[in-house]
């Protein structure tokens, strides 16, 4: 199993697929690293060797990925609510900030339903 930036790749999974799990590294990104490795595109991470995983690595450094990477994310998160933008606004309150309704869904934001109770009717 290739360890790659703190990282295992699954043996099983061709290169640029694997190297996806990397956080901060996509397919695109992922096609880009092999190719500047001289690595094939197609082969299985399990036929790497340990010279390709080397000249792998070597390309990965260069990018900011991992906690680096997760870091730099919540810094800017912080940023915006620090200022109290709109954008910060919503990610303290746990809302959606990029424009969608809320009325019906939004439930991955908003979390499990809180049900309220009503009013009890007034007797005669």
């Amino acid at each position: 199993m290739a360890r790659i930036a703190g990282v295992d790749i699954p043996n099983q999974k061709r290169g640029v697929i694997g190297l996806t799990y990397i956080y901060g590294i996509g397919k695109s990104r992922a096609g880009e690293i092999l190719q500047k490795a001289k690595v094939d595109v197609n082969t299985k991470v399990s036929d790497w060797n340990d010279d390709e995983i080397g000249r792998i690595r070597e390309v990965v450094s260069v990018y900011k990925i991992e906690g680096e990477l997760r870091s730099e994310t919540q810094l800017n998160i912080k940023r915006l609510m620090d200022i109290g933008c709109y954008r910060g606004i919503r990610h303290r309150t746990g809302l959606p900030l990029r424009g969608q309704k809320t009325k019906n869904n939004s439930r991955t934001r908003k979390g499990k339903r809180k049900t309220v109770a009503n009013k009890k009717k007034a007797t005669k």
